[in-house]
């Protein structure tokens, strides 16, 4: 998503007129101008005590957690978002974010739930392409990097030949997403590392 906090910050200006306590509005707005998300979430949390279920609230605190690292409240706020607005591209994406950092936490590495953690953020990821179109190279870059991390995770208990190919249908994956990030942005070497780092992780399963 090109410039997505701006995106989210011009909204939280707009939305001024929701309906939610002013007090507790222009707090949490200030707050999240000057990058001080756990005040911005602090007030958000009283908004939403005072107006559960406003879009606009839960946007803003699921962006506030997400930016305190408070992975698994803002997954729980965006889902909350996605019962009221199913076609808000930034719940999914961010969302999906979230899944992954968990997915990816050492902490969670004895988790028998770290894989669905996965397989829910690729279908996050998935979903905020579906919606958003196939032109922002930010979406794609972070479903590589799922595709990526999650091909690695399942590498490491790979024995038989079919897990073997599940693992490169994996990377191919990445290696897909990748390469459509390079057709919107050309030569940026980061993204040509991971290919390279990509089809190296392939030829070691072969």
């Amino acid at each position: 998503m090109n410039d997505f906090k701006k995106a989210i910050l011009g909204l939280i200006i707009f939305s001024s007129t929701t309906s939610f306590a002013q007090g507790n509005y222009e707090r949490s707005m200030q707050a999240m101008m000057k990058g001080d998300y756990k005040t911005a979430a602090a007030q958000l949390e009283k908004a939403d005590t005072k107006t559960p279920d406003n879009a606009h609230v839960l946007q803003m605190l699921g962006y506030s957690y997400f930016q305190n690292r408070e992975y698994e409240k803002c997954i729980a706020t965006y889902s909350r978002l996605l019962t009221i607005k199913p076609s808000e591209v930034s719940a999914y994406y961010y969302r999906g974010i979230a899944r992954l950092k968990i997915a990816n936490d050492p902490k969670e590495s004895l988790n028998t739930m770290r894989e669905s953690f996965y397989l829910a953020s690729l279908k996050d990821f998935t979903k905020a392409i579906e919606i958003n179109g196939d032109e922002d190279a930010q979406m794609f870059q972070n479903r590589a990097l799922a595709y990526k991390d999650y091909a690695i995770f399942k590498s490491f208990k790979v024995k038989k030949k079919e897990e073997k190919a599940a693992c490169v249908a994996l990377f191919n994956n990445s290696i897909a997403d990748f390469q459509k990030v390079l057709t919107l942005q050309p030569l940026r070497k980061d993204i040509i590392d991971w290919v390279t780092y990509d089809k190296a992780q392939i030829a070691s399963l072969k």
